[in-house]
């Protein structure tokens, strides 16, 4: 089980992050990035996951530059809330933390990520600029179809959900055509079927996508093969 501890970004800005440690020798490191509800109890035990896996594993708290310790379920209004806090956040203060996540892991290795939701759309745009990752995964991220200018420095492999409201279909077709060397998968579930704290929750597709990712932090972190 990993714990909460405390960083700091350049800008000055101190804020938690879930740090979790494998059993043994670190075969790298994962970033998690979390959803808009926080660093909850399920991206937590996501992070522990990794960790298990033999990477060392940070979830940084996004949500502490507009007040900390936010921990959300999944209701409609805690959902309405959570797109609230997104909305006060810059995307340059947001990228500073998650380089700032990244500089604590660094030691472990080369750096994976991994994003949901919104976290997913983040570790996109993380994977197109010019911090250090090795690859990014992005589960169903939404909003990427409004930033496609941004084009992905590292490997980016995608799972979408083809019953996802959010999400469509006509969506993931705009992002495969204007990055066509990114890896896509489309699992017969909904938006947020990774997460089985959900009325959405997949088992199977979720199983899937996650043999998928660890074969895919396989690759580029530990072996570190390029594309």
């Amino acid at each position: 089980m990993g714990e909460f501890t405390t960083i700091m970004a350049r800008d000055g800005h101190e804020f938690r992050a879930y740090l979790a440690a494998p059993p043994g020798v670190a075969r790298g490191a994962v970033v998690v990035i979390q959803e808009i509800f926080g660093v909850n109890s399920h991206i937590r035990a996501v992070t522990d996951s990794y960790a298990a896996e033999g990477y060392v594993a940070i979830a940084p708290s996004l949500f502490d530059r507009v007040r900390r310790g936010i921990e959300l379920g999944y209701s409609p209004p805690e959902m309405d809330e959570g797109r609230g806090y997104v909305m006060q956040l810059k995307p340059e203060q947001t990228l500073k933390d998650v380089a700032a996540a990244m500089a604590v892991v660094k030691h472990a290795g080369r750096i994976g990520m991994v994003g949901y939701c919104w976290g997913g759309r983040i570790a996109y745009v993380a994977a197109s600029s010019d911090l250090p990752l090795t690859c990014a995964v992005v589960y169903y991220g939404g909003g990427i179809t409004q930033i496609l200018d941004r084009k992905p420095r590292c490997p980016v492999m995608y799972h979408f959900g083809e019953r996802d409201k959010h999400i469509t279909l006509d969506d993931v077709a705009k992002i495969r055509a204007a990055h066509p060397e990114g890896v896509f998968y489309i699992y017969p579930a909904d938006h947020g079927f990774n997460c089985d704290q959900r009325p959405s929750y997949d088992a199977a597709s979720a199983a899937l996508a996650r043999q998928r990712t660890l074969e895919f932090f396989q690759q580029h972190v530990v072996e570190g093969k390029k594309e």
